[in-house]
């Protein structure tokens, strides 16, 4: 028998061992961001700072982050008929969704602002949103649509007498039901139809009175209708007078149920957790808004609104992909270095915060025009309306570009959906189509600027506050009043570009940190920097930049 002793086999890490990985983001803070915190201040709201604070930390929580995952991990699922073929034309959600829309509403993201005498209450709604959409982006849409419909409903003064004080309510109440006897309300829309789209002036819902006083029946189809289980909906449709304005309830005030055929849920490429749908109307039940003929005039105070929230959206997407890729460079090594201490890195983490702060800066100050407007400020009125607009094309513009490069900032570990930067990366293009794509936002501008005379003063007393900061600011505001002489619908998007840039430039060199700001300006104004993120100059100073973008963190 051989008597050689047995060698033991050497001693290995196991295969599985996890090193070099980042460790979970949550829980964090979503409310640290120095930039949101300066323009709720700056705008009016600080006395809403501690409740954002609240809200923050709870958004990052991981009870949070996980039921905005869940929310879209289990669709929602439509019902047509019960067991006994009844038709009922339900959307199933799941409890995820409920949670996180619950929150939302008591923290007076919907209508609550509305009900709210203080001055800043409208910017501090937005601030709101801009740390709870750290949670996840579907469930914004029914929110956004019950804030923006209170102006709407004003035009007629006894439907808003009964349903403003349930759609400014901080009670969220799923289910259908008998509006009148539930705490709290959501509304949503429905304005367009498959012929037409934006054009919603083609819109072939007829809406036929009748006889009884503003009570109208409606038959047609709409084509992208989201948030199927409000309760009422505002619905564009045409009457004998022209393209009107309607309010339908889901239920009746007898107890029985609207005409609201949903025909089917829209299969989207993102916002999977929030149900969209194509109604169908058959002698439904309508009341009209505002007079006969005057729909759009009507419902553009809800246009004006649900933009803003697509500027909101698309910052606090930048912001959270932001968090995620800076969180995963502070954590993971490469090329024997951390990724956060290479200077390649540096720089995309750099241009990116750069991105980020001018987005958030501009949400804030679009949330202030529009709690001054309808305070009764003329000036800012004026500076809404054209504002609104521009920065709806440009932010919603820059979010899908920047969503790719911060999912490219985590490699191989972003392109897996657990790791949620997929969701954002399809979620990222919505908000530039939703509410007008680009072209009708840049029509929109230049309409503005053709009829409304008041809105190109109130844009250029708002550069020239920033007048002699920054030459290359003063210099791209010269250049725009250049081309407004010119600009026909071929240089729309160049000019409302433009207008975007110079708008964030002077608000950050004005309430940004030197760095910041001459940052910017050198970049997206003076043409020092290429095509991609991450070409900021030589000589910046990404140390400034990063720590604003990261409190706290080396």
């Amino acid at each position: 028998m051989d008597s050689t002793p047995v060698q033991s086999p050497p001693r290995h890490h196991a295969t599985h061992d996890v090193t070099n990985q980042a460790p979970p983001l949550a829980p964090y803070d979503a409310s640290a961001d120095r930039a949101l915190l300066e323009g709720l201040r700056r705008e009016g709201a600080e006395w809403a700072e501690d409740g954002i604070r609240r809200l923050g930390l709870q958004a990052g929580s991981e009870e949070a982050q996980e039921w905005g995952e869940q929310a879209n991990r289990h669709e929602p699922e439509l019902r047509t008929h019960d067991r006994y073929g009844n038709r009922i034309d339900e959307v199933e959600f799941h409890p995820s969704w409920h949670h996180l829309m619950r929150t939302a509403v008591a923290e007076g993201l919907a209508g609550a602002p509305w009900a709210d005498d203080r001055p800043g209450a409208h910017v501090a709604r937005t601030a709101g949103g801009l740390v709870w959409g750290h949670t996840e982006a579907g469930h914004g849409c029914p929110t956004s649509m019950t804030y923006a419909a209170v102006p709407a409903l004003r035009a007629q003064p006894e439907l808003a007498k009964v349903y403003e004080p349930l759609l400014t309510s901080r009670a969220y109440d799923p289910g259908l039901r008998v509006p009148t006897e539930k705490p709290g309300l959501l509304a949503g829309m429905g304005m367009t139809e498959k012929q037409g789209g934006s054009d919603v002036r083609t819109n072939t819902t007829t809406a036929t009175p009748t006889g009884e006083p503003g009570v109208y029946t409606l038959r047609g189809h709409k084509w992208f209708t989201s948030a199927p289980m409000c309760d009422a909906f505002l619905v564009l449709a045409q009457a004998p007078g022209g393209l009107s304005c309607f309010l339908v309830p889901r239920i009746l005030p007898d107890g029985s149920r609207n005409t609201f055929r949903i025909q089917r849920l829209k299969d989207k490429l993102g916002n999977r957790s929030n149900a969209s749908s194509e109604p169908e109307f058959e002698r439904t039940v309508a009341w009209l808004v505002g007079p006969e003929g005057r729909g759009v005039k009507t419902i553009i105070e809800m246009v004006n609104c649900t933009r803003l929230d697509c500027v909101m959206s698309s910052a606090t997407l930048m912001r959270k992909t932001l968090v995620e890729a800076g969180h995963h460079a502070r954590h993971r090594s490469a090329f024997g270095a951390r990724l956060f201490d290479q200077p390649l890195m540096r720089n995309v983490l750099a241009d990116l915060a750069l991105e980020s702060e001018a987005a958030t800066t501009l949400t804030l100050r679009l949330a202030g025009a529009a709690d001054r407007a309808v305070r009764g400020d003329a000036g800012e009125r004026s500076f809404r309306r054209l504002a609104t607009a521009v920065g709806k094309y440009w932010v919603t513009k820059r979010g899908p570009a920047f969503t790719a490069e911060a999912l490219e900032c985590l490699g191989g570990n972003g392109y897996v959906e657990e790791s949620g930067m997929p969701r954002h990366y399809r979620e990222a293009p919505l908000l530039s189509i939703w509410e007008g794509s680009g072209n009708v936002n840049a029509l929109d501008v230049l309409r503005a600027l053709g009829r409304e005379q008041d809105t190109t003063e109130a844009l250029f007393t708002e550069l020239a506050l920033a007048r002699g900061a920054d030459a290359r600011l003063d210099a791209a505001v010269v250049g725009l009043k250049e081309q407004l002489a010119e600009t026909d619908q071929v240089g729309a998007r160049r000019l409302v570009e433009g207008m975007a840039l110079a708008l964030q430039a002077s608000l950050l060199v004005r309430h940004a940190p030197h760095a910041v700001a001459d940052a910017f300006c050198a970049t997206r104004l003076g043409g020092d920097w290429g095509h991609a993120f991450g070409t900021l100059p030589a000589g910046t100073d990404l140390d400034t930049i990063l720590e604003r973008a990261f409190p706290g963190h080396d």
